[in-house]
């Protein structure tokens, strides 16, 4: 099977009190189609950084990183801003839903800047998507009608939007309580048994450990890498 992410002896340097430190070193790392990867490690050791290298947010200071087959250190600009629309979808842990569209309009616009369906589909399938994630009764309501954790399962659909291969997301149950949470890392579970890859930065050890496969990071290095051949069943959604 291809990997749907590689890196390749990955550094990344910042310039931090006029000095160049290391935040990444030499990370070499294949993911897999279906993977459910959960990053876990200390805070300020490089898991976000990371993310940020997936998703060509941020380039590699030396090495490579290969996503879809494609290197995203060679596209800038707009190609990068095309690429990403159409192969990656993004959770972050504060939402960032645009507080003025409903929940529907939010899910419609990826959509829109990537044009990828014909505008008369599009609201068809954020219909869809939020009926998948339990939500189809909101559609038309602001995020600030709504409850954090259904504000969540929203920009989870909006990742969806032009169903990508590819969903990452940066503690995105951080800002939630523990049920709520749990709801959210299940609706990451059915969407990897749907064939989806999924990487997932968190804090939360016993979610991580419902993970498909588990990388922790230290000092800026994978200090283990296990599959989780035993992970905890998915409850059906």
């Amino acid at each position: 099977m291809k990997e749907i992410i590689e890196l390749k002896n990955v550094y990344k340097d910042y310039l931090q009190a006029g000095k160049m430190q290391t935040v990444l070193h030499d990370i070499t790392l294949d993911i897999f189609p279906g993977e459910f990867v959960a990053i876990v490690g200390p805070s300020g050791n490089g898991k976000s950084t990371l993310l940020n290298l997936l998703t060509g947010i941020d380039h590699p200071s030396r090495g490579e990183v290969i996503v879809n087959g494609v290197c995203l250190q060679k596209l800038s600009g707009e190609k990068l801003t095309v690429w990403r629309g159409g192969n990656v979808g993004i959770v972050f842990q504060f939402f960032q839903l645009l507080p003025a569209l409903s929940l529907l309009q939010n899910i419609v616009l990826p959509m829109d800047f990537h044009n990828a369906l014909p505008k008369r589909q599009r609201c068809e399938r954020a219909l869809h998507l939020l009926e998948l994630v339990g939500l189809a009764d909101e559609a038309h309501r602001l995020p600030s009608q709504v409850s954090g954790g259904q504000q969540q399962r929203a920009a989870i659909a909006r990742a969806l939007a032009n169903d990508p291969a590819l969903i990452v997301a940066d503690e995105p149950t951080g800002n939630l309580d523990s049920a709520t949470a749990e709801s959210v890392f299940q609706l990451f579970a059915h969407l990897r048994d749907q064939g989806k890859t999924l990487v997932m930065v968190t804090h939360n050890e016993s979610l991580a450990d419902a993970a498909t496969r588990k990388l922790e990071i230290r000092s800026g290095r994978i200090h283990a890498d296990d599959s989780l051949l035993t992970a905890n069943p998915v409850v059906p959604l």
